[in-house]
């Protein structure tokens, strides 16, 4: 049975990233660490940014960071962004991470966060974006 998480039919969110929890990403007990979902969902955030800006970023501020459910071993972890603001060099994006549980399909968020990047050209300084 195929499950669609959240946000996958709607046009304001984009799927930036889907992976699974594995073992080394966990403590002796099997939750996974907040820093490496964190990382995922700046993984995620990164990608947006990137096709949004039409080149490179950088993280400049995560604020609004909400851990609301563990995140165990084998879970789907899928993570969706949405742009909630553009300026003149960065932009920011609001990242949600669901899951779905590996043992029963079970579909929950466990966290979500708000991210601002910054556009950057080849020496790592502000640059202006795209304008659309």
């Amino acid at each position: 049975m195929f499950l669609i998480l959240p946000h996958e039919n709607d046009p304001d969110w984009m799927l930036s990233l889907r992976t699974l929890a594995m073992p080394a990403d966990a403590n002796p007990n099997g939750d996974i660490f907040g820093g490496w979902l964190m990382a995922q969902m700046d993984l995620a955030g990164g990608n947006y940014a990137y096709q949004y800006a039409r080149g490179r970023v950088a993280t400049v501020a995560v604020t609004a960071m909400s851990f609301h459910q563990a995140v165990f071993v084998g879970d789907e972890v899928s993570c969706y962004c949405n742009l909630l603001k553009v300026g003149v060099t960065s932009l920011t994006i609001h990242i949600e991470t669901w899951v779905r549980r590996h043992r029963d399909n079970t579909v929950m968020k466990v966290t979500e966060a708000t991210f601002t990047f910054v556009g950057i050209d080849e020496n790592g300084r502000k640059r202006p974006l795209p304008q659309y």
